[in-house]
């Protein structure tokens, strides 16, 4: 007795003279070349098509999550008394008059300031803005005109020295430049 493995043909050839075409058949035949034709050209679509998506995610941070700030701008003719920071965000944070890790240092014979402060802020949407809000008195005339020569977001990069990438605004002059300002 001989191993035949023409047993496990699964597809076996059924003699042409037991078979029949018949309308029914033919039927179903093209019915179903028509559908694989249509499955196969709508994935091959799907798969060849561009498709954009855009994800939201909000991160639920906690308070070592937060993004590190640095700051220091120089305000030739702005008193370091009206000088202050305000913080705001998405997460309802607003602060006005910020003095946390702040110095205010007086140049220009106390017609100037220099403003220093490092502060950490949420990752959501939000601004931080040095401004004369928090004075107790605004002043007549406010004049903005500054140089920033520090402000830059997350860990300190001192190895690199790319202003382009890592502190763009460092010794950004604006004291040439006059500044429309008004009193809120």
């Amino acid at each position: 007795m001989s191993f035949d493995v023409r047993r496990f043909d699964v597809y076996r050839k059924v003699p042409k003279d037991l078979t029949q075409a018949t309308v029914t058949g033919a039927v179903i035949s093209i019915c179903c070349l028509l559908l694989i034709a249509f499955l196969f050209i709508s994935e091959l679509f799907d798969f060849i098509s561009t498709q954009i998506t855009s994800e939201l995610f909000v991160d639920n941070v906690g308070e070592s999550d937060k993004i590190a700030v640095r700051l220091n701008i120089s305000l030739p003719k702005l008193s370091c008394v009206v000088v202050g920071l305000d913080i705001q965000d998405e997460n309802g944070r607003h602060e006005v008059g910020f003095v946390d890790n702040t110095d205010k240092i007086v140049i220009n014979s106390g017609i100037g300031c220099r403003f220093e402060g490092s502060f950490k802020i949420n990752r959501v949407a939000g601004n931080f803005h040095v401004s004369t809000h928090s004075a107790k008195q605004q002043p007549d005339h406010i004049d903005m005109t500054h140089v920033i020569h520090e402000v830059s977001f997350g860990d300190p990069m001192d190895a690199f020295d790319i202003n382009a990438n890592f502190n763009p605004l460092k010794q950004v002059d604006k004291t040439g430049a006059q500044c429309k300002c008004h009193v809120l």
